[in-house]
């Protein structure tokens, strides 16, 4: 029985160890920046979340992979705290290389400001048949 028991709490241990983590990947080149929130707070067992990562100001080129998980500690607290704060690991990758300098090198048609809705439906028509044929974005620019 005691063994029982002995064996019982320690798979319980074992249990409560284990990392959580999600990693999603936008795809894009990372570059060498990265943001890292180690003790992002999170409460009641991941039901209320942690604040949102701003990137916009440190990623102008936007974010090549977010990394979440429950470190080893992270876990330990929350197990000490019975799920009340239950903190996280954000790490936010940002990318590498410029949006606006891709408008630059791709195909662009433009559309005068007072363009008839005709115009405007040709113009994206041009840009879709030419997006198939070079297998590249076109983009339709609208004058203001």
């Amino acid at each position: 029985m005691k063994t029982a028991r002995s064996l019982l709490v320690l798979v319980c241990v074992l249990a409560m160890t284990g990392c959580y983590a999600a990693n999603i990947d936008t795809g894009r080149t990372p570059s060498t920046k990265v943001i890292r929130q180690p003790w992002a707070p999170c409460w009641i067992y991941g039901l209320i979340p942690p604040p949102v990562v701003k990137t916009a100001a440190e990623c102008p080129d936007g974010v090549a992979r977010v990394e979440t998980q429950h470190s080893f500690l992270n876990l330990l607290v929350g197990n000490l705290t019975f799920g009340i704060f239950t903190p996280i690991q954000i790490v936010v990758t940002c990318a590498e290389g410029s949006q606006g300098s891709l408008i630059g090198d791709q195909p662009e048609i433009k559309v005068a400001k007072d363009a008839s809705v005709d115009e405007v439906r040709d113009a994206f028509a041009k840009a879709a048949d030419e997006a198939v044929k070079s297998g590249h974005a076109v983009y339709v620019r609208m004058d203001r």
